[in-house]
């Protein structure tokens, strides 16, 4: 039943991630060091219970949204995004914090979490590009593994800044170097296009939460002191003006979408604009 809700809600074909340029690692690595500050931040200023429980609803809710788009929406993706950037972190966290799951072991936890779900949607769709997230099981697929990199990467950023003793701004460089690696395989070696997006995308992760703990956390840890509340309005203002310039210019639509959507949009404005005055 839930198939056939979500089918009637989403357009087989259509769309359902944005094109991969620029844009979308700003706004990829500013979502990740928002969903880092913005989970601090919470759980700092009420119960954590209580916390978690606020963002698994936001979560929720924005990946229902999302479902009910029928294309892709800048809206609606980022908010997504921004969802599980909060929870993913919390969910990290509760594994450490909560149970005393040494960061290394939910590292490897979240790893294999991932790593099954590629297998899976790798099996039932024979593909993990994301060009090709246009089915409702293609994106629930997309989103699985959106959320496994965010919990896995959190872990990540927590075991090399304070278990290895790097500290959060030396661990943002390190990752933002073993970003560099799989952009350099693709536009120096050729490196497939599809493996090299899901190195980077895994890092971003680690690289957006540690630059948000160096700026938000206290100088005695290494920080910056700016706190984690001041630093998540500042990044959500950033996400929301790149989001808003994404929403207006298109310039994240896939192309064959775009083309199909101004076609619609020509066809539109043609069908009802008012006919041309005739002379007698």
């Amino acid at each position: 039943m839930d198939r056939v809700l979500i089918g009637r809600l989403t357009v087989r074909g259509a769309l359902r991630v944005p094109e991969i340029t620029a844009y979308f690692w700003a706004i990829k690595a500013l979502s990740t060091a928002m969903g880092e500050s913005t989970s601090d931040y919470l759980v700092h200023a009420m119960d954590p219970k209580v916390a978690v429980v606020l963002g698994f609803i936001g979560f929720v809710a924005a990946l229902a949204l999302q479902f009910r788009m029928r294309r892709y929406n800048a809206w609606t993706y980022w908010l997504a995004v921004v969802g599980v950037g909060v929870f993913g972190t919390m969910a990290a966290d509760v594994l450490h914090v909560g149970f005393g799951v040494p960061y290394i072991v939910s590292t490897v936890i979240y790893a294999i979490a991932l790593v099954a779900v590629f297998a899976g949607w790798h099996r039932t769709e024979g593909t993990l590009s994301i060009h090709s997230v246009d089915t409702p099981r293609r994106e629930m697929f997309y989103w699985a593994a959106v959320v496994a990199t965010f919990a896995m990467g959190t872990a990540l950023g927590d075991l090399t800044a304070t278990t290895f003793g790097l500290g959060y701004f030396a661990s943002g460089l390190l990752f933002a170097a073993v970003i560099a690696v799989p952009a350099i395989g693709y536009f120096r070696f050729g490196w497939n296009p599809v493996l090299s997006f899901w190195l980077a995308y895994v890092a971003t992760r680690p690289l957006g939460a540690s630059l948000a703990d160096w700026m938000g956390k206290p100088q005695s840890v290494g920080g910056l002191g700016w706190g984690d509340g001041p630093v998540a309005i500042g990044l959500t203002i950033a996400i929301f003006c790149l989001v808003a310039f994404l929403a207006i210019t298109r310039r994240d639509v896939q192309g064959a979408q775009r083309a199909h959507a101004d076609n619609h949009r020509r066809e539109r404005t043609r069908r009802f604009a008012p006919a041309p005055d005739t002379v007698d």
